[in-house]
């Protein structure tokens, strides 16, 4: 295989896998953390590691004003508002159910597509999508899943975060962005931390320090910014510029599926027979997705 193929190979894995247990630690940490200071604390620890490796490696963190004003647009729709208040809603949305919402994501995307480029939606694609529609009801109308108090508010915050990811991929698609995928990453990352700082002061959360934390709540940080964030963002800034954003958001189909396997095996949450079928045509929907031949940018 060529080193691209292995690059791809990569991050489509990092994007699946890691992306699809952050539900899983995010639920450990809110739990005990204020939402806004946790995802603030995680994107601006990751955002100076990045920095700091990226000095370390003699890569320079130059970037033009258009780049530079790109990032913080594109960190905002991501992480300030999409991880954001995702993470705030996550105090009354269990983490699987808040994954299997967003397994909506590609059919938002394709519906941007159209409106604002234009662009012919493929055969497969169009199936991939009926399939992952098929797959998500048969996991969402489940009867073991009970809401939470407040529910209702989580899950309509839930939706507004996929409206806003879905912009940002559009967005960053074509916008001018960093050469240096790491770097594109960091400024994201280390503008909605700051972005988040404030969210989290006018929302009156208080601070903590994270020696008083539970060890879970500090491994699940600890994750969130080595794996969730500095792995499995760079590889979604990466595969944004090098395959169609169609194929990148199947990512929301994978991640419900990991999510729910977690849940299972350290939360002992039960899967039934019925989320196994859904499981499969989520799987089938992603390999019609993926399958359909690469053509424009957006198709």
């Amino acid at each position: 295989m060529k080193k691209q193929t292995y690059l791809i190979v990569i991050a489509f894995f990092s994007i699946y896998v890691f992306w699809g247990s952050t539900y899983l630690w995010n639920k450990i940490a809110v739990t005990e953390l204020p939402p806004f200071m946790l995802a603030s604390m995680r994107f601006s620890t990751a955002g100076l590691l990045i920095f700091l490796i990226a000095r370390v490696m003699g890569i320079s963190l130059k970037i033009t004003k258009k780049e530079f004003l790109n990032c913080v647009f594109a960190g905002f729709l991501f992480l300030g508002y999409g991880n954001g208040v995702f993470v705030w809603a996550l105090k009354y949305v269990d983490s699987s159910f808040g994954a299997l919402l967003a397994s909506i994501q590609p059919i938002v995307i394709l519906l941007l597509m159209r409106l604002w480029h234009r662009n012919k939606i493929k055969s497969k694609s169009i199936i991939g999508i009926v399939l992952g529609i098929v797959g998500m009801y048969l996991l969402v109308s489940q009867k073991g899943l009970v809401l939470q108090e407040r529910s209702v508010l989580g899950i309509i915050m839930i939706f507004t975060c996929i409206i806003s990811w879905s912009i940002g991929s559009v967005f960053v698609a074509q916008a001018a962005m960093p050469k240096n995928f790491f770097i594109t990453t960091g400024y994201q990352m280390l503008t909605a931390g700051i972005t988040l700082a404030f969210a989290s002061l006018f929302m009156g959360e208080s601070w903590s320090n994270p020696i008083d934390w539970s060890s879970k709540t500090q491994g699940s940080l600890i994750a969130l910014i080595l794996f969730g964030s500095i792995a499995a963002f760079t590889s979604f800034n990466y595969l944004l510029k090098v395959v169609s954003t169609e194929k990148v958001s199947t990512s929301a189909y994978v991640n419900p599926i990991v999510a729910l396997l977690l849940g299972w095996y350290f939360l002992d949450e039960v899967i039934t027979v019925q989320t196994t079928i859904a499981a499969v045509i989520l799987l089938a929907g992603v390999y019609f997705i993926n399958s359909a031949k690469k053509g424009k940018k957006y198709t």
